[in-house]
This record gives structure tokens, sequence and C-alpha cells, in this order.
């Protein structure tokens, strides 16, 4: 029977074999948590799920983007609520935490994960859920149905997934604001192209002479992307699915038209320039040890990533649907 530490082991030695694919590697992630949660189950001493469910990983899982190292992102739908489920997967989602930290996947600082109750929840109940973050005006809120419509289902029942995204799409519709408060949320892009076209590193600490490229890479277009996938009800997870989905629609093709051959460039850099030995060290590039031809590619990626955050936010200010 397997264990959490042998397949840390397995993990270990295999993941380097495919630092030069990201589709790969997402998939040789996707493997090791499924492992974990196998070993999970067989844990339960409280038997075998008494219902239907869904385990879904977000974040950078749920999006296909995961580098060497990925912190953990992840929570569980269950069919139904009662006593015996509510403990059941209260249980279960906390062993589950367990064994992917015990594998090697760091904790969410921002706790979600199948341990949280908030993460953890009968279909009606994350239903419910979703019906306040949508009237909730805060901050936070808003950022947590970005993570939500970020999930991908890696196990289980994906109709409950399908009808609660089909739930935030809708509402969306027949209440335009929310997007305007989706793009409010995201509206601030971390700009590291100085006055005259250099690149502005980190200047003291850890990351002295780096660039933070979950910030002033990734986001920007990972934002502006799930702002019109929201808009349009397209259901993939990953960036470049969305991409492709969206760019079918004439209005896109000249908005996004250099945006995912710059984000495959920048999932590349990030896999093959990074010196990773931390989960915070997969969001750093040291320009120095580049040489001016990348230099220059990570500026074209960069500024792409910019100008296409800020068409988008100019749109939803707009008023979202009727600004494209």
């Amino acid at each position: 029977m397997e264990t959490y530490e042998s397949i840390r082991e397995w993990k270990e030695l295999n993941i380097t074999n495919f630092l030069d694919d990201i589709v790969s590697l997402n998939d040789f992630h996707d493997q090791v948590m499924l492992k974990v949660l196998e070993v999970a189950s067989k844990k339960m001493e409280i038997g075998s799920a008494p219902c239907d469910f869904s385990w879904f990983i977000t974040g950078s899982g749920g999006r296909l983007e995961q580098g060497l190292i990925s912190d953990q992102d992840h929570g569980v739908i269950y069919e139904k609520s009662n006593a015996v489920n509510d403990l059941y997967f209260q249980v279960f989602g906390a062993e589950i935490s367990k064994g992917l930290y015990e594998v090697g996947y760091p904790y969410c600082e921002g706790k979600v994960m199948s341990s949280n109750p908030m993460w953890c929840k009968s279909f009606d109940n994350w239903r419910a859920q979703l019906q306040e973050w949508v009237k909730d005006e805060s901050w936070e809120t808003i950022r947590y149905l970005q993570i939500f419509y970020d999930a991908r289902v890696l196990h289980g029942e994906g109709e409950f997934m399908h009808q609660l995204k089909s739930f935030i799409y809708e509402y969306q519709l027949q209440h335009p604001i929310l997007l305007s408060r989706f793009s409010a949320n995201v509206e601030h892009v971390k700009n590291v192209i100085g006055p005259v076209g250099q690149l502005l590193v980190e200047r003291h600490g850890l990351y002295h002479g780096c660039v933070n490229l979950k910030y002033s890479g990734f986001l920007p277009y990972v934002n502006a992307i799930r702002l019109l996938s929201i808009k349009e009800g397209v259901m993939e997870t990953s960036t470049l699915a969305r991409m492709n989905n969206l760019i079918k629609m004439q209005k896109y093709r000249s908005l996004l038209k250099y945006s995912d051959r710059n984000f495959v460039d920048l999932l590349t850099y990030r896999l093959t320039l990074s010196q990773v030995d931390s989960y915070s060290d997969t969001h750093y590039l040291h320009i120095e040890e580049l040489n001016k031809n990348e230099q220059k590619d990570i500026k074209r990626i960069i500024k792409g990533g910019i100008k296409l955050h800020r068409e988008v936010i100019v749109m939803m200010k707009k008023g979202g649907h009727n600004g494209i």
C-alpha cells in the first residue's frame, strides 16, 4: 500500500523529468495529488465516502499553470448536508490537506484548503455561500469568487462544479455591477518597466536583482482573461484554454492577437530560467542572468500583459456587457 512518504519519494524522483513541458508537469502534479487523495481515503477510519462528492483544485493548479513547486489550493463539494456527511468530509478534508503537506505541497497561507469548512461544503451550502459572495461588496468575497472560478474538478462529479459556476455567470448577466466589482478587485498591476524601458528589479532582500513574475507577468494575463471568461461564460480553467475560446469570438481577436504566444513564452521562461528551492522562488526571475535577447523578450511579454489588462479594465469600466 502506498503511503504519503512513498508518494513524496516518487514525486521527488520523477518531477524533474517534466521541467521542459508545462502540460506534462501539470499532468504529473495531478497524478501526485490523486495518489494523495487515494491514500487519504484509505486512512479514513469512519469508512468510505457516504455520498457523491467532487474534489477540486484551484489557483495555479486549477489553471494548469503550476511550476516545479506549488502550494495547496483545493476544496470539496459533496452531495448533501447531514450530520454523517458533514462529519465525514470535515475529517476527510483535514486528512487531504495533511497528506498534501507531507508529500511536499506547502499549506495555503489563505487557507483555501479542504480542511477549511469554507472550502468544504455540500452542494446546497456551496450555492448559498456563492449567493452571499456575489451580493457582498467586500474585497475578500470578490477574491473568493475569482478563486472559485479557477477551480477544476480532479476527482468525482463534475456537474456540481458546472452548476455552481453557471450560477456566477447567470448572476453577472442580470447584475452587471458584479463585473465592475471583479475588475476593481484586480485593477492594479505591479509595473516593472521603467520610464526608459528598463526592467525594475527588487532592490533589497532575498530577491535582490529579480523581477516578480507572478505580479508583473502572470497576473495581468490571468486576471484579464478570467474577467472576460466570467463575462462570456467560458468554463475552461486554464488561461490558455480560455484564450483559445475567447479568440473564436470576432470581438476579441484583435485584443488577444499575441496574448496566447506571450503567455506560453512566460510559462516557458518560468520553468527553464527560474532558480527554485522554495514555493516563493517560483515567482521570481533573476534578470542579470538573462542575455540581452531574453531580457528583451521578458519586457515584450510583460508589456503585452499590461496592455491587455489595461484594455480589459477599461472595457469593464464602460459597463462590461456594453463595453465590447
